[in-house]
């Protein structure tokens, strides 16, 4: 039988399955921060039963740091708490833990990947719904609540219903200018947020093939903004160039065999798919949002639609924006370059080279908050930094920071904030702002003019 990439990679860790019922997953590696997990490993712990397979079990600080003064006691209570619980249940039940100050801190969606801890054909998980961000590497990746953070802590299990299938095909040459998350954010423009719901998603065609490791990152982390369990993209060479020499990734004689099995995860050509689209690149251009989830998308040179429902006139309401009106030149006050969606070297690279030469509009704050420790390195080393402050840019230490406002990075109340996060809900960022989501491109020509503006009308014909 002609299989999936998701079918073959399922069908791989199925352990034992109850008939006509849900199957039994095993899990390669669990990825755990500080707040999903206390109530898990307390569980445990109240029941007598020890971390199964502590060995696969990754922990990174990242949800409620701080990303000011790292190397000061924290502040606030709550946040300090909770990461010196994770830090004692870590030590107590041998789990590798990245805590702040340590050099491979960061997101723990950003620091697997780049530790080479995340493979092709692997099953991940992590009490975070973001976790399929690393399906960009062909892995069955999605996120999980804290009673089941329990069962993998001792089991290395799940009980799971297998997903229908979906594919998403986008072909051609993408335009100047129009970057990975533009191409998300146009897919579930058009797909809406529901259209996931049940369903694993992978994605094909000549743009996700083009695209870096970072893009795709970007693209199946948002998998789950359309309601999908989980974005896929097929593992090939440059994945494979991607792992090469990364910390935990396999080397020498190890690396070869996995090459050789990784070759095979590709879906098999005429294999079925249970729901498909299809989209033409000519068609994607540089996105925002005007409302309060991420389907609520337009191409930034587009007017608002009109539609006439209860909940998108709520939406508008709370957003105070129009129908039929355009957001060009429409001020905004707070720029977040980060999260897990956005936060790697190649986001801010992306950025800087807009922003040299020129200054942060004065009505600005702007914050860059890079995805680990190894990231907000590499900024330094590559000259970044001094392009970001030279034009009025704040450089924070890593964490999840504004992307959902649980450290002291809040949008004030009304405000509106650029963000190159995920999520747009009323509140994300703060009780009462107001989120419009959008590429790091988009984020720091708005960060520039204070404003909102077609960025491509100010590219070099060299920039991608």
């Amino acid at each position: 039988m002609k299989k999936t990439l998701f079918d073959k990679v399922w069908d791989a860790h199925v352990v034992d399955a109850i008939e006509d019922g849900p199957q039994i997953l095993y899990i390669d590696q669990h990825l755990i921060h500080e707040v999903t997990s206390p109530q898990a490993f307390n569980e445990l712990e109240n029941r007598g039963i020890p971390i199964f397979r502590p060995q696969q079990v990754t922990a990174s600080a990242d949800h409620n740091t701080p990303t000011q003064n790292q190397h000061l006691p924290i502040k606030d209570e709550r946040s300090r708490k909770q990461l010196q619980q994770l830090s004692q249940n870590c030590k107590k039940n041998g789990i590798t833990l990245y805590n702040l100050g340590h050099k491979y801190n960061g997101i723990v969606h950003v620091i697997a990947p780049e530790l080479g801890i995340t493979q092709p054909g692997m099953t991940i998980v992590c009490g975070d719904s973001h976790t399929s961000t690393h399906g960009a590497f062909g892995a069955i990746a999605f996120g999980i609540g804290t009673s089941q953070v329990a069962q993998v802590f001792a089991s290395q299990c799940l009980l799971q219903t297998k997903p229908k299938s979906l594919r998403v095909t986008v072909n051609g040459t993408l335009k100047k200018g129009v970057l990975p998350k533009d191409v998300i954010l146009y897919i579930i423009s058009k797909l809406g947020t529901n259209s996931g719901t049940g369903y694993f998603c992978e994605y094909a065609g000549d743009v996700f093939k083009n695209m870096s490791m970072e893009g795709r990152m970007t693209v199946c982390n948002m998998s789950i903004e359309m309601g999908a369990r989980g974005g896929m993209i097929a593992p090939d060479e440059t994945t494979f160039d991607y792992i090469k020499n990364r910390k935990f990734a396999p080397k020498g004689k190890a690396l070869e065999q996995k090459l050789a099995y990784w070759k095979t995860l590709a879906t098999d050509e005429g294999a079925a798919f249970d729901k498909e689209y299809f989209f033409d690149a000519n068609d994607i251009a540089p996105m925002i949002t005007y409302g309060t989830n991420p389907g609520m998308g337009i191409k930034i040179t587009e007017t608002i639609p009109k539609i006439n429902t209860p909940s998108f006139e709520k939406s508008l309401a709370y957003m105070n924006f129009k129908k039929g009106e355009s957001l060009i030149n429409q001020a905004v006050n707070y720029v977040f370059i980060g999260s897990c969606t956005n936060s790697r070297i190649e986001d801010f690279r992306i950025a800087a080279h807009f922003i040299k030469g020129k200054n942060k509009a004065t009505n600005v704050t702007a914050w860059l908050v890079p995805g680990s420790k190894q990231v907000e390195t590499q900024i330094i080393e590559e000259g970044l930094k001094d392009i970001f402050t030279k034009a009025g840019f704040e450089l924070r230490q890593p964490g999840c920071s504004a992307c959902l406002a649980m450290n002291d990075d809040k949008i004030p109340e009304g405000e509106y904030c650029m963000s190159t996060s995920n999520r747009n809900f009323e509140g994300r960022q703060g009780q009462g702002a107001r989120t419009i989501l959008a590429s790091p491109l988009v984020a720091a020509a708005t960060a520039i003019e204070g404003k909102i503006i077609d960025p491509t009308k100010y590219l070099s014909d060299v920039f991608v």
